[in-house]
């Protein structure tokens, strides 16, 4: 089984550097890799804070926390590392001095959650708030197994902040609105300071 689903690649980078890690046989996310291929911010005795070198579109912050444990589901994860998890929020939080941030996180097979890389890990995002274009930060939780690398819905321009997914999203709202769960398709939302 690959660590990688290409399925789910958003960007053209993105999908080049998970071929090249997959043909190598390289978690990017085990610790003996993240030196070389990710960043290293912080360490706690069970994870690793690393930014995401293909961070979404929308966001000022965005992190990951990688388990040294080499698992799918934070279910898996041994009570220590489930414990240390805790840690290694918190440190994110006081070290970015949060006040606000959402989480993401998918468990199981990347094939159906939109997942690309077949090790646990926990996104941390702050949208970017202060932008006058402002844009929602979108994650993708779902997908198909048959799922191919469609070129078309590809962020060309690589990894400045893309989500590939956006038609399927306002696909989404739009059949919320239809069902009368949300505003407009579209529609801005202004927020309150």
């Amino acid at each position: 089984m690959s660590l990688y689903f290409l399925g789910n690649a958003r960007t053209v980078e993105q999908l080049e550097d998970m071929r090249r890690l997959d043909v190598a046989g390289v978690c990017i996310f085990c610790p003996d890799h993240l030196g070389s291929e990710q960043r290293v911010i912080h360490r706690t005795a069970q994870w690793t804070i690393t930014p995401n070198k293909f961070p979404y579109r929308g966001t000022r912050l965005h992190v990951m926390l990688l388990p040294d444990e080499h698992v799918d589901d934070m279910a898996d994860l041994s009570p220590q590392a489930q414990q240390d998890f805790w840690t290694a929020l918190r440190w994110v939080k006081d070290h970015f001095g949060l006040t606000y941030y959402g989480m993401a996180v998918r468990n199981g097979l990347c094939e159906y959650t939109g997942g690309t890389i077949r090790h646990l890990h926990v996104h941390v995002l702050q949208g970017d708030v202060d932008d006058p274009q402002h844009q929602p930060v979108r994650v993708k939780l779902s997908s198909l197994p048959d799922s191919e690398v469609d070129p078309d819905e590809l962020n060309l321009r690589g990894p400045q902040h893309g989500v590939a997914v956006e038609d399927r999203v306002w696909a989404g709202e739009e059949a919320a609105t239809e069902a009368g769960l949300g505003d407009e398709p579209g529609a801005r939302r202004t927020r309150k300071r």
